[in-house]
């Protein structure tokens, strides 16, 4: 593969002409590269948030069916199991939801309506993670796998090969649960550090005699402090993922790579994770109230809002998927450009092997 070391297409366009004049359509994809840049210095290679979306929107147009493909057969049933919360057991829910409530009144924080809905959020949001787990490890992660290689075939000008998919996914599968478990970790971890920290910072203002009133600004605070460092997290383990696809590393190793690789650009990947949870904020805020709670008449409205809004949150996780792994070829790009270093194309040489192996079998 000409790029899956890391170079961004709009380099490739730049300084490789070969197989313009095969495909009209790839060289009107290059040709939208081109546009966009006169020089090849650090600066170009340096995406902004809003230019990495703009190259996904072209990637997407590009390959439009194959990632739509992607998204009604592998992204879809996950998105409708969320949104809707069938697989969540209310009654753990609540219990839950009150053993946080206790720990927050014996921490001396005040029980007003916003803490009892951010507990009741905070529970349904892990038992639903804790049910939906087995999703998320074969369709979700699949999907992911499945973006990242779609994207990675546009940048190498090739066509999606179903069978060369399945060739790789037998080698790499493994190393891609193995870091979407380690992701799992670091995540949990962080929201138990979260927890832990809330508590001994309003323990420790109730000890000092502050009124419960006044204890929850600095857990407010304690809270603005921990988002930053949970998104700066689900960055570095979404990129992690597309590591651990495209390079031969996983688990630790990956994530050590991915907040290597992201130094510097840390800006960019809050702004992509703004954007993406923004998003998907609005979307389940739309089903609870229009699916869930609102039905007009003999509730026929939710036969189609349902689905409406079931693919528009499987259209965002599609793009969140494909800008996390555009961010990471603009990150690697950079950093090859600057350290002159290079990888070698892991996809394309487990293909090989796969194909050598079969060979060596008929033989």
């Amino acid at each position: 593969m000409e790029i899956s070391s890391g170079l961004s297409p709009r380099v490739n366009s730049v300084s490789s002409g070969e197989g313009k004049k095969d495909d009209p359509n790839h060289q009107n994809f290059e040709l939208e590269s081109i546009d966009l840049v006169s020089h090849t210095d650090h600066q170009f290679l340096t995406l902004n948030a809003l230019e990495i979306l703009r190259e996904t929107v072209r990637i997407l147009r590009y390959n439009s069916i194959g990632f739509m493909t992607i998204a009604a057969l592998l992204i879809c049933p996950v998105s409708a199991v969320v949104l809707s919360n069938v697989l969540v057991y209310q009654p753990f829910v609540t219990r839950l939801s009150m053993r946080l409530l206790l720990v927050a009144k014996t921490s001396g924080l005040p029980l007003k309506p916003f803490i009892k809905q951010s507990c009741h959020k905070f529970s349904e949001v892990v038992i639903s993670a804790v049910m939906c787990f087995p999703l998320y490890v074969t369709l979700s992660l699949l999907s992911k796998a499945a973006i990242v290689y779609s994207v990675d075939c546009t940048y190498s000008r090739k066509k999606f090969d179903s069978q060369k998919f399945y060739l790789i996914m037998t080698k790499i599968w493994k190393r891609v649960v193995v870091t979407y478990l380690w992701v799992c970790v670091v995540i949990a971890g962080c929201l138990t550090l979260f927890i832990v920290l809330l508590v001994s910072v309003s323990s420790v203002f109730s000890i000092m005699g502050f009124p419960p009133d006044l204890i929850l600004y600095p857990a407010m605070v304690v809270g603005m402090i921990f988002s930053i460092i949970l998104a700066n997290a689900i960055i570095i383990c979404n990129i992690a993922i597309v590591i651990s696809v495209l390079e031969d590393d996983s688990g630790p190793q990956a994530l050590l790579m991915s907040s290597s690789l992201i130094k510097g650009q840390t800006q960019v990947g809050l702004l992509i994770f703004l954007g993406s949870t923004i998003g998907m904020a609005i979307v389940q805020g739309l089903f609870e109230h229009r699916v869930k709670t609102i039905s007009y008449g003999d509730g026929s409205s939710r036969l189609w809002e349902g689905p409406l809004l079931v693919i528009l949150y499987s259209f965002v996780i599609l793009i969140d998927s494909m800008m996390s792994t555009v961010f990471y070829f603009s990150c690697k790009s950079y950093r090859m450009e600057t350290s002159s270093e290079e990888t070698q194309p892991v996809l394309e040489a487990l293909t090989i092997s796969s194909a050598f192996a079969e060979v060596q079998s008929h033989v």
